[in-house]
């Protein structure tokens, strides 16, 4: 049986009765058969269903087509009867006649009412069923269509590649086939999506310029937006998709393809945006195509605007490639023919595999030359690109902006901007500062101050990549050199804390403390490190903004502490006797005030909005914010090694309590803190915790409150002397809790490393002798003062970077071919030619095995007459060179830093030729000024020999659209941004 030939069902009594007549050949005889009459195959003469169960030779002959036509035309068929055709089909295992074909119902989505039911054969295309609509429903030949093949279940399915058969696309008898048309606004009927209007009343009234649409921002998409935005405003792209050519070159066969998902998924995105009736629209449907198909970009995490545009742009590729087998090519070396001959090879080997309306509009051609070292083998090879990754120059020098805190108490902390090596070490920071201050570079310390306490202690030798622009950096001025670990003089790292008016005796047994202010560091002696020593050296220290009380003032408070002291001993007695070391079982927790206390200004944690001085001083560099909801979060740029960023909450502090009746707590030793600045726990020693046991509440009681009693005072009514201090002193950790005792009275406490100690304040003290204004003063150095000149460099210079002469790195080397080993070759790119359409990608983030920065280098680059002709080696065309000359459509911008920022992007309307800003789903009118900005990452350029003339005049106002939204107004920036358009904003919510 030949395959589609068809055969034709005949009723087998009829047949046989034929079969007799013809033997007799009497025409006279009874056995004439008269007209040809299947009714006993039908189950009725109304629907002509064949009747189930048929059995062909028992019930019906089948009869090849010619025949069947020499019987109709000697005997004729019965009046109204339908000629039983039937395809001849291949199924699986076997190849048989189709006697009983799909019976499908047809309807449209608009009118489900009306099911009209057809018969198909399992060989026919989808594309068969879908003319057979259009004429059936009067669907024009222009309408986009689309279908769907719902089951019995209701469950619905979409028909997506036309070109299938009916066997292959799972359809059978009893199912339906829904066409749906799409909406003049670009949406479709079944899935239309969110939209952002300003009323519901005007959900069909909205007529705005094609192509001038937001894209909402499903959370941190701003970088999808921003790539969408800038191919939705490619002309050739975005007209090959309005006029549906896509329809026709969709490759559902393709293993390296999205089985046209992709391709239809971006469509519907340009439609809407280019359909002029949306002010914003939803690219969920979009998003979660690109998710399923690169997990990457699963979730709604912050990403590469340029990643993904690579991404789109080879899966647009793989969807619509018109190659639908690609066959293997042997690539060859260039063996010293003609660089002409080699290019023109490469070329169409390349499009032999790939042939798209990507490769048409995106892909130019290299030419790369490598060498090799040793035996001067050459290797040129051409090779496709889709756009330019151009490197930008990268300084050697870095500005660094620091607070210099001197030595002399009554010198206000100093705000300097230092230039330092980009690879250099703390020390360089030092010398540099050095230079400034005159003073010796060994006598300073580098610390990252956060949230009032030290982040991290820098030392000399650590690299300066390790600290961030946004950290906030103080040096501190130290009374003699590097201060040995075992030497006579000890670093102290000096906290100030609040506590509350009410304190807490309850099970902990803790108090609640807030830090403020900007943490000191001292260099003392150790023979001086004692509660009274200190007490001294911490007044003359602090005496810029702390007032020493009068002999007058000490006696209103003996005499105001005898009143009702004697209550508040007896309980602070009983509290330390049920402690280890007059030190609470349970470690100290900070109070939430602890984090609110952050948001108060000073130098000592970071401004909460960029361009704000940090910790309220009155002026600083702007700087980052760290903070999210008073906890801190490190991102990675902050380094590997780096401890996380404690908080003055119960996470900083040292592990574990117990409600037993010994203290199991292990705290922090005041010689474990490192200068990381890390919490570290130790566990104290067995013989440390009998004897602080054996001690009881002896050495408590001899250091209570920090000095409220003076040695000797009884507890059986006697009178006592009492002279009470400005504040207290508390060992903790680095993060500022968990305290421990200092020594008693005048003796000595040794340390054997970096020690932290907390200066605490009655609030009543603090607010009568701590002056908080003068304490967040600082003076501004003359550095500060000259403007900060941003490096500057052209476009032009980008790509003479990329096309000079390499080495390969050692992880990349290249296989000679005659050496017979791999080698560290000098490579060097070169361009063959060009797109229509050109994407220049900024390489500003740069990454190496000892740093990670963003260059906010500002690149100039043109808007107009950008010339490649002297960067092209071919030399063929017209007057012997080929159109060089591009002009901008559109620029994709990121704000910001490494791990944080937000997208947008600047793009020329084709219709009208005017430039808009596009930050999410805000669209503003935009000048030419506005859009060479230090943001500008992703570039495209359109051929100027393409470029089509806008068929709309510009609008005459920039600053009044044709069409306002209700809710129009007028903004100067986007959010704080530089470079952004003021304006008409498009959007509605």
């Amino acid at each position: 049986m030949s395959l589609f030939l068809c055969r034709y069902l005949v009723e087998r009594r009829w047949f046989e009765q034929w079969k007799e007549y013809v033997k007799t050949g009497d025409q006279n005889s009874s056995s004439f058969p008269g007209q040809i009459d299947n009714t006993e195959l039908f189950e009725d003469l109304d629907s002509y269903h064949l009747k189930e169960r048929l059995v062909e030779n028992e019930d019906f002959v089948l009869i090849p087509a010619e025949a069947w036509r020499k019987l109709l035309a000697w005997y004729g068929l019965v009046d109204d009867q339908l000629a039983l055709e039937r395809k001849v089909v291949d199924l699986p295992s076997t190849v048989k006649v189709e006697v009983y074909p799909v019976e499908i119902f047809l309807c449209l989505h608009s009118n489900m009412d009306n099911v009209v039911t057809a018969q198909f054969s399992r060989v026919d295309t989808i594309q068969t069923i879908e003319k057979v609509m259009r004429k059936q429903f009067d669907v024009a030949e222009s309408a986009e269509t689309r279908l769907w093949m719902k089951s019995s279940d209701t469950s619905c399915e979409r028909l997506r590649n036309i070109y299938v058969s009916v066997l292959d696309s799972c359809l059978s008898t009893g199912m339906t086939v829904i066409m749906e048309m799409r909406n003049a606004d670009g949406t479709w009927p079944s899935s239309r999506p969110q939209i952002m209007r300003n009323s519901v009343e005007e959900q069909d009234s909205y007529r705005g310029q094609p192509g001038v649409c937001g894209l909402t921002n499903l959370g941190n998409t701003c970088f999808m937006n921003s790539a969408l935005q800038c191919l939705s405003n490619t002309p050739p792209l975005t007209e090959y998709f309005l006029r549906n050519a896509y329809l026709e070159e969709l490759n559902f066969t393709n293993p390296l393809g999205m089985k046209g998902e992709i391709a239809e998924a971006y469509a519907d995105v340009i439609k809407q945006i280019w359909s002029g009736r949306h002010y914003s629209v939803v690219p969920r449907v979009f998003k979660t195509k690109v998710g399923h198909f690169a997990s990457q970009f699963l979730g709604y995490q912050q990403h590469d605007s340029q990643e993904l545009l690579s991404f789109l742009l080879d899966g647009l590729h793989e969807d619509l490639n018109r190659v639908k087998n690609k066959e293997y090519i042997e690539l060859r070396d260039a063996d010293g023919r003609p660089d002409q001959e080699v290019a023109e090879e490469a070329w169409r080997n390349h499009r032999r595999r790939n042939d798209s309306v990507i490769v048409d509009t995106f892909h130019g051609l290299f030419k790369s030359t490598l060498v090799c070292p040793e035996c001067h083998k050459v290797s040129v090879t051409f090779d496709p690109f889709c756009y330019l990754s151009v490197p930008l120059p990268v300084s050697k020098e870095r500005v660094m902006e620091v607070f210099f805190v001197s030595l002399n108490p009554g010198a206000e902390p100093v705000q300097l901007r230092v230039v330092v090596p980009k690879a250099g070490k703390v020390i360089d920071l030092c010398i540099a500062l050095s230079q400034a201050t005159d003073v010796p570079a060994n006598q300073m310390v580098v610390a990252d101050v956060f949230n009032h306490r030290f982040y991290k202690i820098y030392h000399a030798d650590e690299s300066l990549s390790c600290i961030l622009d946004r950290d906030d950096i103080f040096v501190y001025e130290l009374s003699s050199g590097a201060v040995e670990e075992d030497g006579e003089e000890v670093v102290l790292a000096v906290y100030l804390r609040e506590r509350p008016h009410c304190r807490d005796y309850g099970s902990g047994g803790g108090y609640g403390t807030t830090l403020f202010g900007h943490p000191l560091l001292m260099a003392v002696p150790r023979d001086q490190c004692t509660r009274d020593a200190l007490y001294i050296l911490f007044l003359q220290r602090l005496a810029r903004y702390v007032r020493p009380p009068e002999t007058s003032e000490e006696v209103e408070e003996e005499e105001a502490d005898d009143e009702d002291g004697e209550e508040e001993d007896e309980e602070e007695e009983e509290l330390y006797r049920t402690q280890t070391n007059g030190v609470s079982n349970v470690t100290n927790t900070q109070t939430d005030d602890g984090d609110n206390d952050s948001e108060k200004a000073g130098p000592s944690k970071r401004a909460s909005k960029e361009g704000e001085a940090p910790d309220g001083l009155t002026s600083s560099a702007g700087h980052v914010d760290r903070q999210n909801n008073g906890q801190s979060e490190p991102s990675e740029e902050d380094g590997g090694s780096d401890p996380e960023r404690g908080s003055s909450s119960e996470e900083g502090q040292s592990a574990g309590s117990s409600s037993g009746g010994a203290d199991t707590n292990t705290q922090s030793d005041l010689a474990t803190a490192g200068a990381s600045g890390k919490v570290e726990d130790q566990e104290e020693e067995d013989e440390d915790q009998e004897d602080n046991e054996g001690r009881g509440s002896e050495s408590a009681m001899a250091y209570v409150s920090s000095g409220k009693r003076a040695a000797g005072s009884g507890r059986n009514g006697q009178s006592r002397k009492k002279r009470r201090p400005l504040f207290t002193i508390q060992a903790v950790n680095s993060n500022g809790t968990t305290e421990r005792g200092m020594g008693e009275g005048g003796t000595a406490f040794s340390f054997s490393s970096q020690p932290y100690v907390a200066i605490d304040w009655d609030p009543d003290m603090k607010k009568r002798y701590y002056d908080e204004n003068e304490a967040e003063k600082y003076e501004k150095h003359g550095s500060m003062e000259i403007p900060h000149q941003q490096t500057t460099v052209r476009l032009q210079e980008c790509i003479e970077l990329f096309t000079t002469v390499e080495t390969l790195e050692e992880e990349n080397p290249w296989y000679c071919p005659v050496c017979k080993k791999h080698q560290l070759a000098t490579k060097k790119l070169d361009l063959w030619s060009l797109p229509e359409v050109l994407i220049i990608h900024l390489k500003r983030f740069s990454y190496t095995k000892y740093s990670r920065e963003k260059l906010d280098t500002i690149v100039e680059f043109p808007l107009r007459e950008l010339d490649f002709s002297g960067y092209l080696l071919r030399k063929t065309g017209v007057n012997g060179e080929p159109p060089s000359r591009y002009d901008l459509m559109a620029v994709s911008n990121h704000y910001g830093g490494l791990r944080d920022g937000h997208y947008t992007s600047y793009a020329r309307n084709k219709d009208n030729g005017q430039w808009y800003y596009f930050d999410d789903s805000k669209v503003t009118y935009a000048r030419e000024d506005q859009i060479v900005t230090n943001a500008a990452y992703v570039l495209f350029y359109q051929r100027q020999d393409k470029i089509r003339k806008p068929t709309l005049p510009a609008p005459t106002d920039g600053c009044a659209a044709s069409v306002k939204p209700a809710n129009d107004f007028t903004s100067s920036n986007h959010d704080g941004l530089a470079g952004a358009a003021s304006c008409v904003n498009m959007e509605t919510d």
